[in-house]
């Protein structure tokens, strides 16, 4: 089946593209969320005013995506977990974390652009790196603390 995407798709091709996918694929996800069109004779027409809508958006969406990266390269975020031993931390800090206390800071950033390989499992700074824009990737420091009553008490304990 082809597509015409509508939306840059994470290893399947960007805004604009005529791509050749599975049946499945194409008519399970991709049509009903919106993210591709059928490449029929009639939309390939319409793909080349998308083209041109597309590049003006995209620059537009750059413009907006740099500004964003600087004001959040300044941000630093704290996060204060429970400790065990080695400094290990009782849970994690997630992409999702993150992304609510950016949200709490005032900038509203899907989870999924919050490029953590992993959660962080143990204290220490972090440079998360956030994708932005397809061009535009941002790095946020994030502080991760052990809860200080709990380690105290566990070092006068010893």
């Amino acid at each position: 089946m082809e597509v015409i995407l509508k939306e840059d798709v994470n290893k399947l091709g960007h805004r604009g593209d005529v791509v050749k996918v599975a049946d499945g694929y194409g008519r399970n996800y991709l049509l009903p969320e919106k993210l591709a069109i059928e490449a029929t004779l009639a939309n390939k027409a319409v793909i080349e005013q998308m083209k041109a809508s597309a590049v003006r958006k995209s620059a537009k969406e750059k413009t907006g995506a740099e500004q964003l990266a600087t004001q959040l390269s300044e941000v630093e975020l704290v996060f204060e977990r429970k400790v065990g031993e080695n400094e290990h931390l009782f849970g994690s800090v997630t992409s999702g974390d993150i992304a609510q206390q950016l949200e709490q800071k005032g900038f509203n950033i899907d989870r999924r652009k919050i490029s953590l390989e992993e959660p962080l499992k143990t204290i220490g700074e972090y440079h998360v790196p956030v994708k932005l824009h397809r061009e535009v990737t941002s790095h946020i420091k994030v502080t991760v603390k052990g809860d200080q009553p709990e380690a105290e008490a566990a070092t006068a304990t010893a």
